[in-house]
């Protein structure tokens, strides 16, 4: 029996992640995304090992050049409502089928710091080439922290109820829409995030244009 959870992982009948059996999944999908013309695959599962096996299932494929950038930080996070809101992805509740309300068993712990260092430095090990955060502006510690750790690029993902927050904000009169967004994206920046992935990427690259006009 197959049951669409909300879950980033195979969820058994009783409740358990299954951690290796979502990997095999994940290596097919890293594949076939290499296949479709893909330059990095960005598994956001957060299960254990799992850059390591996409990296054997890359190379074994003959996708030695496509690289991964990996959700290393994803925590626990309620900053996500927004879109989970959107595509109706929040964990699913069922009956007869024990589903974990949360996703706390794989995704890290907000209140810890050390985590996110161990977690990082086991994914460069195992052949990350982008190490990414996630959210970004509630943790800039964590990103100066593996900034300051690792020599690969630190990715920054400024997630939706971040944006929410800032257009909402704007929308009401409350806050100077330009002003608040790059200024939060700079303090991303600032924090030693070379790669921000952002809903505000495209109006922001405008104002950055016009400003450079």
């Amino acid at each position: 029996m197959l049951l669409a959870t909300g879950h980033d992982g195979i969820v058994r009948s009783d409740g358990v992640i299954l951690n290796d059996e979502t990997i095999a999944y994940l290596c097919k999908q890293a594949v076939s995304q290499a296949e479709a013309g893909a330059d990095y695959v960005s598994p956001s599962d957060m299960m254990d090992g799992r850059v390591g096996a996409i990296r054997d299932a890359l190379d074994e494929a003959g996708f030695t050049n496509v690289g991964i950038m990996a959700y290393s930080a994803k925590y626990a996070s309620a900053f996500y409502g927004p879109f989970r809101e959107a595509l109706d992805s929040n964990p699913v509740i069922a009956d007869d089928w024990k589903v974990p309300k949360g996703k706390e068993t794989y995704q890290q712990d907000p209140a810890n710091y050390k985590e996110a260092l161990l977690e990082a430095a086991l994914d460069e090990e195992e052949g990350a080439d982008i190490l990414m955060v996630k959210p970004a502006m509630p943790y800039l510690d964590i990103i100066k922290g593996l900034n300051e750790q690792s020599n690969l690029p630190i990715a920054a993902y400024h997630v939706s109820g971040e944006y929410a927050m800032l257009k909402a904000a704007a929308q009401n009169g409350w806050l100077d829409e330009k002003a608040v967004v790059l200024e939060a994206l700079m303090s991303i920046r600032r924090s030693g995030a070379t790669v921000i992935l952002t809903y505000y990427a495209k109006q922001a690259a405008r104002w950055l244009q016009e400003d450079a006009a």
